[in-house]
């Protein structure tokens, strides 16, 4: 029996207009609700966005959001897994020094910051995933801790700022490029699939007693903590290989179909 479903949000939960189904939601919430079973969204988005994309619907689901740095259910946070300083700094040295007009969103619990002088079209793609935004002269602002560093890049060169870095901080820090505009820099060992792992042994849930949906690179790691995984139809190949099984794509409801048709099959 199915006690946990984890979902990736961009690009596999939401829709290429990053809005969901709210009514097939809410009546496939409900019956999982009705079984016992809990949904969970990991996702790089700010926690803070998430509750605001499900509003009054989100009632009772996990936030593994922030790329999975923090964990909040019902506006509390239960957990939150922090970068070193240094570290911190390091990453956003290395960064600018491949190209000093990345567009740089450093995340803490509080708040993610930007620098002070982004044009407003990229301070809107940021707010596309982040709630909270505080425009900064410098990062040397921040004084609080970080729990991950993200990089925007409409240039697409993610996968040559990740060997950049890795170069100066391999085996220091976890960085992944989910894809070819957004790379997150969090703390080593920090990801997707440990932190669904975390919520499985505060929830006592076992792996066969998972599903999961993604279609990101960093999505192959919630393939690997569940027996059911799912990488929806316009997933990337790598996560498609490492799924066990493919639904629709985002554009389809593939999360909620699937999650529908696994409850009417098991319907006694």
């Amino acid at each position: 029996m199915i006690k946990l479903v984890v979902t990736d949000l961009d690009g596999t939960f939401l829709n290429n207009e990053g809005s969901f189904d709210i009514d097939l939601f809410n009546r496939v919430y409900a019956e999982m609700q009705k079984k016992g079973m809990a949904f969970a969204a990991c996702t790089g988005k700010q926690c803070e966005r998430v509750e605001k994309l499900f509003g009054e619907h989100g009632k009772g689901i996990w936030i593994l959001g922030d790329s999975a740095t923090r964990i909040k259910k019902d506006g509390e946070v239960v957990k939150e897994f922090t970068i070193d300083y240094d570290l911190a700094r390091k990453s956003i040295e290395e960064i600018q020094n491949f190209d000093p007009k990345m567009t740089i969103i450093a995340c803490t619990s509080e708040a993610a910051y930007v620098d002070a002088t982004i044009k407003d079209e990229l301070f809107s793609v940021v707010k596309g995933s982040y709630e909270k935004v505080v425009k900064l002269d410098s990062f040397r602002q921040i004084d609080g801790h970080f729990i991950k560093i993200t990089v925007y890049d409409p240039e697409g060169r993610s996968s040559a700022l990740r060997k950049h870095v890795e170069n100066m901080l391999l085996g220091q820090i976890y960085i992944v490029d989910s894809e070819p505009r957004w790379l997150d820099i969090t703390a080593l060992h920090t990801h997707k699939g440990e932190t669904v792992k975390k919520l499985q042994d505060m929830l006592g849930v076992t792996f066969e007693e998972t599903m999961s949906f993604g279609d990101g690179e960093n999505d192959v790691e919630l393939m690997r903590i569940a027996k059911y995984s799912f990488a929806v139809g316009n997933a990337c190949e790598n996560t498609k290989k490492a799924a066990s099984f493919i639904t629709k794509s985002n554009e389809e409801n593939g999360v909620l179909l699937t999650i529908q048709k696994l409850m009417d099959l098991t319907k006694v």
